[in-house]
């Protein structure tokens, strides 16, 4: 039963039910075994680029656009380890749980700030608050239900045209929670660049492995498709209800949409004009499917530029030994996008493919299931007609290369 807010709380101007407003997914990463085969799946073949290095040489943070990370893969022992070592850290570890974290991103610092204590009256498990090193974001973490970590975080580092991160000297990383208002990230590369005497252009600069023989909308590029989004988030829980109402109550979600599938109900829940960004599946679900039991990922999603890229996505991602499929989820269990097929990553990881999501509107209304496309996830055609909300929502910034 989702609880009747009665504090208001000013964000920007604006009354809402919390000090914080979800704008949209920032960035979530994987726990894994294999890191060698991961990173290669994960870079050389979905198209990540790496920005950093991740903590102690344990991983690597990803993008696919400006942003310093969109994902982050970690090695699951490295982290376990550091997790062993913190009695705290160590009674939320579970063993089918490999997502290293589901990041929110808000608009401006005060948010993540003010919802430290916003979480903590309601009882939520805070965990790490202050500010990140790699993409000098500013974050509050917490727990869910079933010990996943959430991040609300303000002002990820931006990388631009030369490919290259911040130098370490240049960042700030601090724990705790902290007092406002603080400088600005120019005024802070300012004074490294008179303090440090670290060059500006001495950042990581990854160069992508894949040779670019392939014409992409006019653009030579290593594959014959383009990442323009990351998300949705689709988990395993063991309580739907509890974890509909904590999203919806606590962080802010709205639910799109509910499923009944083999008798038992999965949740659609949106932060923005997306469809979903977040869905929760019962964990009994993880046999029905056929995905693997060491993990609550149900799956992640990564959108490519358009159907074409799609389809060639599946044929590249099969050339090179991924097993991907078109028919492993039904349609029903992916609302609000047409066609998908769904990858695995060396460690077993389910990653979902597409092109277009279903965008929601003032009025907050989807589409029934009759107005939907009808799918026949055995037989794609060769093109799709076009709906009203094709190409709609978050456009990819920048050139594809």
């Amino acid at each position: 039963m989702a609880i009747q807010v009665a504090t208001k709380y000013n964000v920007g101007g604006v009354l809402l039910d919390r000090p914080f407003k979800v704008r949209r997914l920032g960035h979530f990463g994987f726990n894994v075994s294999k890191v060698e085969e991961c990173t290669r799946f994960y870079t050389d073949l979905l198209g990540f680029k790496i920005s950093d290095e991740g903590p102690m040489g344990a991983g690597y943070f990803m993008r696919f656009g400006g942003d310093h990370h969109a994902f982050a893969m970690f090695s699951k022992d490295a982290v376990e380890a550091r997790a062993r070592a913190n009695p705290n850290a160590a009674r939320h570890m579970k063993p089918d749980n490999t997502i290293n974290q589901i990041t929110w991103q808000t608009q401006s610092l005060s948010e993540p700030v003010d919802a430290i204590d916003y979480l903590i009256e309601r009882g939520i498990q805070i965990g790490r608050i202050g500010r990140d090193g790699a993409g000098s974001n500013w974050a509050t973490y917490f727990l869910d239900p079933d010990g996943h970590t959430n991040e609300l975080y303000y002002g990820i580092e931006q990388i631009g045209w030369d490919g290259r991160s911040k130098p370490a000297e240049y960042r700030r990383p601090e724990a705790g929670k902290i007092d406002l208002p603080r400088k600005s990230e120019f005024e802070e590369v300012n004074e490294s660049l008179e303090t440090t005497g670290v060059a500006t252009n001495s950042g990581f600069r990854y160069v992508d492995n894949m040779p670019a023989i392939y014409n992409l909308g006019g653009i030579m590029l290593g594959r014959p498709f383009r990442m323009v989004k990351h998300g949705p988030v689709n988990i395993f829980v063991e309580d739907v209800a509890r974890s509909r109402d904590f999203y919806i109550d606590n962080v802010g979600f709205v639910v799109t949409e509910e499923v009944t599938w083999q008798g038992e109900k999965c949740v659609f829940l949106r932060c923005n004009t997306e469809h979903h960004s977040l869905a929760l599946f019962p964990r009994s679900w993880r046999d029905r499917l056929g995905l693997s039991d060491h993990t609550s990922s149900m799956s992640f999603g990564v959108q490519v530029a358009n159907y074409q890229q799609l389809k060639d996505a599946v044929a590249f991602l099969r050339e090179h030994g991924v097993r991907v499929e078109t028919n492993l989820i039904p349609p029903e269990l992916y609302p609000g996008i047409d066609y998908s097929a769904h990858c695995f990553d060396p460690d077993g990881h389910c990653i979902q493919l597409y092109y277009y999501m279903e965008q929601v509107g003032w009025d907050g209304r989807t589409r029934t299931r009759a107005e939907r496309r009808s799918v026949d996830p055995n037989a794609w055609p060769d093109t799709v007609q076009p709906l009203c909300d094709t190409f709609g929502g978050e456009s990819f910034l920048g050139p594809w290369g």
